[in-house]
């Protein structure tokens, strides 16, 4: 994977969720690690909430951000583990028009190199939604540095080759 010097850095607008029944703004070091990193790429926060471990307020929040024409990607940090609370995985099983298999796969690698099998406890997942890049992630801060800088921060740039998914943007809803 390289950055091509000959392609532009083009911006996304980026909505962060955090999942949690505890968590306000002032406690979310998951939601402000990732705030922090794609600011720091040179990406936009287009919206931030906190959101109660329910599955319909979790899809319903999902939901209304896909439907904004504003917001490129979700990035969702938080109930993806296998407890009885942990429901995110559902709720965007029940927005997402196609999944990514191949994000979740590389996360547990990824996340084998530091904490080993615990990562077989996450649910981490990628999908689309009506042109929406949507990323469902552990809550921890760990696993939230981990995701975005071993694979979105690449992904989520334009000039990574040989291919990455803001190039695939225009053509999300191709019929």
């Amino acid at each position: 994977m390289q950055i091509e010097g000959r392609r532009d850095f083009l911006p996304v607008n980026i909505a962060v969720m955090t999942v949690s029944d505890t968590r306000t703004e002032a406690d979310d070091r998951s939601g402000s690690t990732l705030i922090e990193r794609l600011e720091g790429a040179g990406h936009k926060l287009a919206a931030r909430a906190i959101v109660r471990d329910e599955a319909d307020l979790i899809a319903a929040r999902m939901q209304d951000w896909i439907d904004d024409p504003e917001i490129d990607v979700i990035i969702s940090t938080g109930g993806t583990g296998v407890t009885g609370r942990d429901v995110t995985p559902e709720a965007l099983n029940r927005v997402a028009e196609k999944e990514i298999p191949g994000f979740g796969e590389l996360f547990r690698w990824i996340s084998y190199q530091k904490i080993k099998t615990s990562t077989i406890q996450s649910r981490a997942m990628g999908a689309v939604a009506k042109g929406t890049y949507i990323f469902a992630l552990p809550g921890s801060t760990g696993a939230c540095k981990d995701a975005w800088d071993d694979i979105l921060v690449h992904q989520l740039d334009a000039r990574t080759t040989p291919c990455n998914f803001v190039e695939l943007m225009p053509r999300l809803q191709e019929k």
